[in-house]
């Protein structure tokens, strides 16, 4: 069920040559996920069901990690209805989209 949506943005501390790369990382994950995802020039939203989306968010702390940055700071806003019925990713831009 879709319950919930949840757009990160992840920084993690390392020379900004390596920024790129490492969030990309984070991205092919996101997308590997199954999940409904939307990559934006500042973050990225995925859309799915609170817990599974709770431990993406954990994973792509530890692949910033795993990728070489000795620390990472994420901004992550999350949008949860218990019963489901959120505003997809779609409701909110396909209007905007050409």
């Amino acid at each position: 069920m879709v319950n919930a949506s949840v757009a990160i943005q992840v920084l993690p501390k390392v020379e900004d040559q390596e920024v790129l790369r490492i969030v990309d990382e984070v991205i092919a994950y996101l997308k590997s996920t199954g999940l409904k995802v939307f990559v934006g020039p500042f973050e990225t939203t995925i859309e799915g069901e609170f817990e599974e989306l709770m431990e993406i968010v954990k994973r792509c702390q530890l692949i910033c990690i795993k990728q070489g940055a000795p620390s990472v700071m994420s901004y992550v806003k999350i949008n949860y209805v218990p019963g489901g019925g959120i505003w997809t990713i779609d409701e909110k831009v396909s209007k905007h989209q050409q």
